[in-house]
């Protein structure tokens, strides 16, 4: 499963047009609940990216003091 967060947003806006399209309250309903589930795994795997960056970031930091000793 790809984890980038354009897919994810991708997703959410295809469940949104899914919903702008729907007929059924139902399905409607339905279509906006999972655009908001793809909208926060979004958040997320941003979130999660930046925490990666910046933990790889320290770590290489650290690698390089040892480096300099």
């Amino acid at each position: 499963m790809n984890d980038s967060p354009a897919f994810f947003r991708t997703r959410a806006d295809a469940e949104r047009a899914a919903a702008d399209s729907a007929t059924l309250s139902n399905v409607r309903e339905r279509c906006d609940r999972a655009a908001q589930a793809w909208e926060a795994m979004a958040v997320r795997a941003e979130r999660t990216q930046t925490l990666r960056l910046t933990r790889e970031a320290a770590t290489r930091d650290a690698v390089a003091a040892l480096r300099a000793e």
